[in-house]
């Protein structure tokens, strides 16, 4: 399991390695990479640390060129679904949070009909399929169920849900379900317990062994991310790397993604927020590119119109589109959202803006026949 190696380092001696790396260490890494030679995690350390702030042109150009030879001039477009807000565990960054006075809602059979006619209307054909932590109001049972209903339609269906066991995922897998996120939120013990203190979602390590037994189970693909703003960046990029390398090691039939969030306002007052600027934001998701050149690098609509237009060209691989951070969201918007988006685009405008770049902006690229 990742947690053996994730107790190796500290969080607070990963930020202090990430710090130690000097202006040779960043200069021999890019050499690296600009040579065709293997990228170490040390020189992906290297990328992230402070000594890069300088080199944010040369490494732009690397993660283009790269990103250009690993997946051609291309972008994956996926919507999310949300199935239900209802949540029982107490996060205090999260608008679906226990506390939060907000109204509920989980969508019936038919109302997850509806929202998949919408979206297959809009030519989608990738879903990431989100619920909050309730097991009793969203079960394995009406999980499954769900993505029964929606594989009908859909050729590639994601799970951003609650950690579950080994078995409990294989049974979604058989339901239809292809590919599992899960965000870690963040990978500091002790920003963790404060941010999470009530529910399953406390446990931590639960948690952080969810992507190894995902692996185990056989997912197509696995998402894994960190949400920047709750804690130091240079630990939680150092972690996340560390955690990504594990699994494309240890489950190397399993293709992989990697998703930055920053922190958005949502419902609740959290103020802890750790600004992390649009340059380091941008070098972070360079530097895996060109670290990781093999893995997805997802961008969603959190982030502005004109830094994901920027950004298209320079790494990223799958963004979303049309988001509604609400359960039922795209039929009907009176429930309250997860967080708030920052870009608005209608899918034709994006696509448009997508093409206009030089890129091709894919709706499917998967069949579920090919697991058959």
């Amino acid at each position: 399991m990742y947690t053996d190696l994730f107790d190796g380092t500290s969080f607070e001696d990963a930020v202090e390695i990430v710090r130690s790396k000097t202006k040779n260490d960043v200069e021999s890494a890019l050499h690296k990479s600009s040579s065709g030679q293997s990228v170490t995690f040390e020189d992906y350390v290297s990328l992230i640390s402070p000594a890069a702030s300088g080199y944010l042109e040369p490494m732009a150009i690397l993660s283009k060129q790269i990103k250009k030879e690993r997946f051609g001039n291309t972008i994956q477009l996926y919507m999310p679904l949300y199935l239900s807000n209802e949540c029982r565990s107490s996060c205090l960054y999260c608008g679906f949070s226990y506390e939060n006075k907000i109204p509920r809602k989980t969508l019936s059979e038919e109302e997850i009909e509806r929202e998949a006619r919408i979206l297959k209307l809009k030519g989608i054909r990738h879903l990431v399929v989100l619920t909050g932590e309730d097991y009793s109001k969203t079960n394995l049972e009406y999980i499954r169920n769900a993505v029964s209903i929606l594989k009908k339609s859909f050729d590639s269906i994601a799970i951003e849900i609650y950690p579950l066991d080994q078995e409990p995922y294989e049974s979604l897998i058989g339901s239809g379900a292809e590919a599992l996120v899960v965000y870690q939120e963040t990978y500091d013990p002790i920003v963790y317990a404060e941010n999470h203190y009530r529910g399953i979602k406390k446990n931590m390590r639960y948690r952080l062994e969810a992507p190894d037994r995902g692996g185990k189970a056989g997912f197509r693909r696995i998402g894994l991310g960190a949400l920047l703003g709750l804690s130091n960046p240079l630990g939680e990029l150092y972690k996340l790397g560390e955690h990504a390398k594990y699994l494309m090691k240890e489950y190397w039939r399993t293709s992989f993604q990697v998703s930055l969030p920053r922190m958005r306002p949502a419902a609740g007052d959290f103020q802890k927020i750790i600004p992390i600027g649009d340059k380091d934001f941008v070098r972070y998701l360079f530097a895996f590119r060109i670290s990781f050149p093999d893995v997805g690098l997802v961008l969603s609509t959190r982030e502005s119109q004109k830094l994901r237009d920027h950004l298209c060209e320079l790494g990223i691989t799958h963004m979303s589109v049309e988001s509604k951070t609400e359960p039922g969201g795209y039929s009907d918007s009176g429930a309250l959202k997860q967080f708030e988006i920052e870009d608005n685009r209608t899918i034709p405008e994006l696509v448009t803006t997508l093409r206009a770049r030089g890129l091709d902006p894919v709706f499917k690229d998967f069949d579920r026949a090919l697991l058959e």
